[in-house]
């Protein structure tokens, strides 16, 4: 039944969406289809997009002052719980609120990898709705180079590059001071350091044995959040001045 409903709601819908734009698309190029569903998807999801985006920088702008609460409450874990949820309350921002879109985001993301794996294969195209035509047979082409079908080493290293551009971009400044004085501070810079390395080292790992056409779907993707994360945190300055 679930798996109904994931078909249903989320798979069917985005296959035929990648298949429409794939046969009137001229030249019929799978790759430029891609990065065109990517982008409608990344404009329906916006206004999620700008919410995470703005919740992570505000949390990135309060680093300071959530060391500054866990180098005077060092000792007293309540206390230190206590000023940092008061800290949020004042700024109004919840730390969880991030999360929400992605979870929101989560089974669509998993829809499109499922999309983009099987989407070549034509025993697929049964189940595209009567409107859209069935192209009988998709080509993996992108530009009529890249086989998108078979792994590309290229893409996954590109990947993980624009990854560790977008994990950069949203990383707090850190204060040397503060982090030689706290030792908690001193874990949450290591942290912060492994994340922002780990990531993108992950995504080229993870693509690098999958199609290039969800190495595609994940350059495309974080091109166009990096290009959100820039206009939100220029606004933001813009704002502020």
């Amino acid at each position: 039944m679930l798996s109904n409903f994931f078909n249903t709601i989320l798979y069917q819908p985005l296959f035929n969406a990648l298949v429409l734009l794939y046969e009137y698309l001229p030249g019929h190029d799978f790759g430029i289809a891609i990065i065109l569903l990517t982008l409608l998807i990344k404009v329906l999801f916006y206004p999620l997009g700008t919410q995470a985006i703005r919740s992570q920088k505000t949390l990135s702008e309060l680093q300071p002052k959530i060391k500054e609460i866990q180098n005077k409450y060092k000792d007293n874990k309540e206390a230190q719980a206590k000023a940092t949820m008061e800290l949020y309350q004042e700024a109004k921002i919840n730390p969880f609120s991030g999360c929400l879109p992605i979870l929101i985001q989560l089974p669509i993301l998993i829809a499109l990898y499922r999309v983009f794996w099987k989407g070549l294969i034509p025993e697929e195209l049964v189940i595209l709705y009567p409107f859209v035509p069935s192209p009988g047979e998709i080509s993996p082409y992108f530009l009529g180079i890249v086989d998108l079908a078979k792994a590309n080493t290229i893409f996954a290293i590109l990947a993980g590059a624009l990854q560790f551009i977008q994990t950069k971009m949203a990383a707090p400044k850190s204060d040397k001071s503060s982090r030689k004085e706290s030792q908690t501070g001193q874990f949450s810079d290591i942290l912060q350091k492994q994340s922002l390395y780990f990531f993108p080292f992950f995504t080229v790992i993870i693509l690098f044995r999958l199609p290039a056409a969800i190495g595609l779907y994940w350059i495309a993707t974080t091109v166009f959040s990096i290009l959100q994360q820039y206009l939100i945190f220029k606004k933001t300055k813009t704002e502020k001045l």
